[in-house]
């Protein structure tokens, strides 16, 4: 596999730190909300990273953490009157709902920032005795960006950028040595939540976090680390700052990086009204057709979220259900018969279009071009069921089609999900064509539609699946 590092800015070719292995630190959301549209773009292609990496036989652990402590969670717990605790945890829960939806597995660990204080104190600890960090009398640490000569290395911006953004903070951060220097330990406010530490009372800063928990997981230095382009400066910046300035050794292996997403050709805020929730999204939208625009394009290219776009998605969702079914059923009901030259044919090409599908990922995910050996597997499949294909042969192609699906986490949807109200109108149907009673077919047929099901009539009988219209 062929993976662009953020670091080198190139692409280069993905070697494991241990044979058959892969660590994978993927940045996870700040839970005070249900995470926007925005966030779900990394979600999704990392997701799929991972998925890809397994077909290829490789033992992938998979960290995502949540983090459950920052200013944003403060302010919004002391507005409802409840603790942040309280909101952490009510939105941990509500996140894994929208990612379930939107066909995102679970991480090996999802390690909170509040379970992992004594890592973090531990490793600021570290950076104080040797020389990379120090306490104020007030009980702040900072990092010193000045004894980390790297510092930039990944971002491509250097301690003067750094001092240019933060000069305007300095009349408030008058402890600081220099105005580059970031947080790794806040002091206690009144009212705000806080932990013992050699420093007082006080709470971890975000970009220590991820150092600590991804290096309890992973190890001083670990494969992949990934997030969106957003991240790069300054949380990962300061990552590895951090992280080698207390072991000495590299970091991370391979830095990925999404892209941006704007909304109707602007980039999303608040401002604009164009901030859209996930939550928000799926009671317009099937968030699996939402899950397939996001592939549509390479992940490290900007991709702008429509509703024209998200219908378009929806309608080769719908093809591609289509074809599953269509190949279900004439598995279920094709002629049993060793196949002959142009299915034995056919089922070469599938291996061809798996094969096409794995090019593709393996040149940096490109999810755009793996989606087009996908269809052209379709295309092909829909003509050899409409020949009337033997059951062997939709059963190759069911399989190929599944397998490079899962890749993605698209077409996960049980065809045989009728309910006993509808096979029964099915049934009911068939006896009435069978009769020659069109009033009632054409009755039970509009009936059938009402429920949520399309309904088929072909020359191998009546076929029915559950609509994808959002």
């Amino acid at each position: 596999m062929q993976i662009y590092n953020s670091m080198s800015r190139k692409k280069e070719e993905f070697k494991p730190i241990h044979p058959g292995k892969v660590n994978i630190y993927a940045c996870g959301p700040t839970v005070y909300n249900y995470f926007h549209i925005g966030n779900a773009r990394p979600f999704i292609t990392f997701d799929v990273l991972r998925r890809q990496l397994e077909r290829e036989g490789y033992e992938v652990t998979f960290v995502q953490n949540f983090t459950d402590i920052d200013d944003k969670m403060i302010r919004r717990a002391n507005e409802e009157g409840i603790t942040v605790k309280e909101l952490g945890e009510r939105f941990i829960k509500e996140y894994f709902i929208d990612a379930a939806a939107l066909g995102v597995r679970k991480a090996t660990v999802h390690p909170k920032a509040t379970e992992h204080i004594q890592e973090i104190i531990d490793l600021v600890s570290k950076l104080i005795e040797n020389g990379h960090a120090y306490a104020t009398p007030s009980g702040d640490v900072y990092y010193r960006v000045s004894a980390f000569p790297g510092y930039g290395k990944l971002s491509g911006q250097n301690v003067e950028d750094r001092e240019m953004g933060a000069s305007e903070r300095l009349d408030v951060e008058t402890e600081k040595e220099a105005p580059a220097d970031f947080t790794l330990w806040k002091a206690q406010k009144p009212g705000e939540p806080a932990w013992e530490s050699p420093w007082g009372m006080g709470r971890p800063g975000w970009h220590i976090e991820c150092s600590a928990m991804s290096m309890k997981y992973l190890g001083e230095t670990f494969d992949i680390h990934c997030g969106g382009k957003d991240l790069l400066f300054p949380h990962h910046e300061n990552e590895i700052a951090q992280s080698e300035g207390a072991t000495g050794k590299p970091f991370v292996n391979y830095w990925m990086h999404n892209g941006f997403i704007n909304v109707d050709n602007q980039k999303m805020s608040k401002s604009l009204n164009n901030f859209f929730t996930v939550r928000d999204i799926s009671k317009e939208y099937d968030l699996e057709a939402v899950r397939l625009f996001m592939l549509s394009a390479h992940y490290r290219s900007p991709i702008n979220f429509s509703r024209d776009q998200i219908e378009a998605a929806n309608a080769s969702l719908n093809r591609l259900y289509t074809a599953r079914d269509n190949l279900a059923f004439q598995q279920e009901n094709g002629e049993e018969r060793p196949l002959n030259g142009e299915e034995e044919a056919f089922v070469v090409r599938l291996k061809e279009y798996e094969a096409k599908f794995d090019a593709a990922m393996d040149d940096d995910l490109n999810t755009a071009d793996a989606l087009g050996a996908i269809f052209e597997l379709v295309k092909d499949a829909n003509v050899v069921v409409q020949a009337g294909v033997a059951k062997e042969a939709a059963a190759k192609a069911l399989i190929s089609l599944k397998a490079i699906c899962d890749v993605l986490g698209i077409l996960t949807r049980e065809n045989d999900d009728l309910t006993d109200e509808v096979r029964q109108m099915v049934a009911e149907r068939a006896e009435a064509r069978k009769n020659k009673d069109w009033k009632r077919s054409d009755e039970l047929r509009d009936a059938i539609r009402a429920a949520g099901y399309i309904l088929e009539d072909t020359k191998q009988g009546q076929k029915v699946r559950k609509s994808q219209e959002g």
